[in-house]
Order: C-alpha cells, then sequence, then structure tokens
C-alpha cells in the first residue's frame, strides 16, 4: 500500500511539482533573502503539473520496460483532470502576475515546446529533428523557472551574483538530465528525436556527464566570493557529489522509481535540507 502511495504521489507528477516549488523557494532564500512571490509560487506549482501532465498523457509506450507508462495506463483520466487543474491554475496565476508577463511568456512557451515534439502531427512531429538540444533546453527551462524567475519577479537589481547562481542549478540540473537522456536513447531513436546523447558515445556522455558537475562545484564554491556561508555552500553542494557517486548506477538500472524519485528528487535536495537546517537552528 505504501509504495502504491509512493508510485501515485510521484506518477501522478504531484512529486515533480512540489519539487519545483520547493528549489523557487530556495532561490529566493539564497538570493533575495525573503519568500518569492506566493502568485508566483502557485503559477510554478500549477504550470508544473499542467507541463508534466500533458508530457505524459502523450508518453504511452517505450522500448525499455516502464512501469510509469503501465501505471499511467490504468488513471489516464487522473491525468486529465491534473492537467486540466493545472492549467486554470497557471492560466489564473498567469494574470495575477501580468506586469511580469514577458518573463513568465518565455517559461510558458519554452516549456510547451519540450513536450510538443510528441504531439502526433505532423507539424510538431517535424520538432524531433531539430531536438538535438533538448537535454540543455530542458535543464535551461528547469534553471530558469526555479532560478531566474523568482528573482526577476522579485523587482530586485540584477546582480552578477545572480548569474552564477543560475549557472550553479544549470549545470547541476543537466547532468541529471544527461542520466535521464542517456536512459531514453533508444527511445529518441526509435521515434526520431535526434538529441545530443544519441549521437555521443559512452566516453563522451560520460565526459560531458563529469564536465557538468565539475563546473557546478567550481560555480557554487563562487558564490563564497558573494558573503554566502559555508553551511549554505556544503547543503547547494551535497546533491550535486550524490549525483555523481550515483552515474554509473544510473547509466546501469532503468528503474522508473529510482529516476523519478531519487534522480528527480537530487534537484530540489538541498533545498529541503537547507529549510530543515534553519528550522532546526531557528528552533
Amino acid at each position: 500500500m505504501f509504495k502504491r502511495i509512493v508510485e501515485f504521489f510521484v506518477y501522478s507528477n504531484l512529486f515533480i511539482a512540489g519539487c519545483a516549488v520547493l528549489m523557487s523557494y530556495q532561490s529566493s532564500w539564497l538570493m533575495i533573502h525573503q519568500d518569492p512571490n506566493s502568485n508566483l509560487i502557485w503559477f510554478v506549482l500549477f504550470s508544473t503539473l499542467c507541463s508534466y501532465s500533458f508530457h505524459w498523457y502523450l508518453t504511452t509506450e517505450s522500448i525499455i520496460p516502464s512501469q510509469r507508462i503501465q501505471r499511467l495506463k490504468s488513471f489516464r483520466i487522473v491525468q486529465i483532470i491534473l492537467f486540466i487543474m493545472g492549467l486554470i491554475g497557471a492560466g489564473y496565476f498567469f494574470f495575477t502576475l501580468l506586469h511580469w508577463w514577458p518573463w513568465l511568456a518565455v517559461a510558458a512557451i519554452a516549456t510547451f515546446l519540450y513536450s510538443a515534439p510528441k504531439i502526433p502531427h505532423p507539424l510538431f512531429r517535424v520538432l524531433r529533428k531539430v531536438a538535438i538540444g533538448k537535454t540543455i533546453f530542458l535543464a535551461f527551462v528547469w534553471m530558469y523557472v526555479t532560478s531566474v524567475l523568482p528573482v526577476m519577479v522579485s523587482e530586485v537589481t540584477w546582480r552578477n551574483e545572480f548569474l552564477v547562481y543560475a549557472i550553479s542549478r544549470f549545470f547541476l540540473i543537466y547532468a541529471i538530465c544527461i542520466l535521464f537522456d542517456y536512459r531514453d536513447r533508444q527511445d529518441d531513436k526509435a521515434s526520431g528525436v535526434k538529441s545530443l546523447i544519441t549521437y555521443l558515445s559512452e566516453k563522451s556522455i560520460t565526459a560531458l556527464f563529469y564536465i557538468s558537475i565539475l563546473i557546478f562545484i567550481v560555480a557554487t564554491l563562487y558564490l563564497r566570493t558573494y558573503g554566502h556561508s559555508w553551511e549554505a555552500l556544503i547543503i547547494l553542494l551535497i546533491p550535486g557529489f550524490l549525483t555523481a557517486a550515483l552515474g554509473n548506477y544510473a547509466r546501469r538500472n532503468f528503474h522508473d522509481l529510482f529516476y523519478y524519485l531519487i534522480l528527480d528528487g537530487l534537484m530540489a535536495l538541498s533545498a529541503l535540507l537547507m529549510l530543515l537546517f534553519n528550522y532546526f537552528r531557528n528552533s
């Protein structure tokens, strides 16, 4: 029963939506030292739920055995309901944030374009042939929504510190996305999606993965020059070291819960650790 509850929470995309919310909170805590705009948080929650429900509704087959796809076939109506809820919620909170509509529009369009190649229409199938940078694209969307938007909506003057933080977040997310793309490379080849990982050799993929981890570490440590504490930096670094440690395992074991609970969870792990650290320090 507990496993079924966890699977529903993860496979229904409620988990990944929660991760996006936590990551947005962390960006505001670290960069502008305040809670993020509440309307933005609701927008991030609903738009993530909408986007992932849409993406997974269109994902019905996989060469690699997928427990998630099999589970989703049994509650597709739930996917539709969550998609509609996400769409309505994202639309409502988009209009509460109209002052920043250009920044939000970039996020909405980019998110749609990632899933667009899955739409069974010739107009969108063409996108599969030009999706070579889809891993970079997805990492950018996640970084932009959870690291850049919370700062831009706060109307704080942009500083170099924000750019360094965004680079740090991007390369952590990118390293995790590389593992996902590695697992999905057979499906990408079968569906005609020309991602970067389908072109690279095993050695090149390994090099790209560890170079991304290295850039993440360097960018994170560089935040020290902007006055961030060692405690904060260590918390930020932990998911990167765990990602590096799990890299080889992830390329041999493709179990859905490992990917969609553990690896996805690594993106938000530092936010959760930071929340717990501050709670116990102040209690």
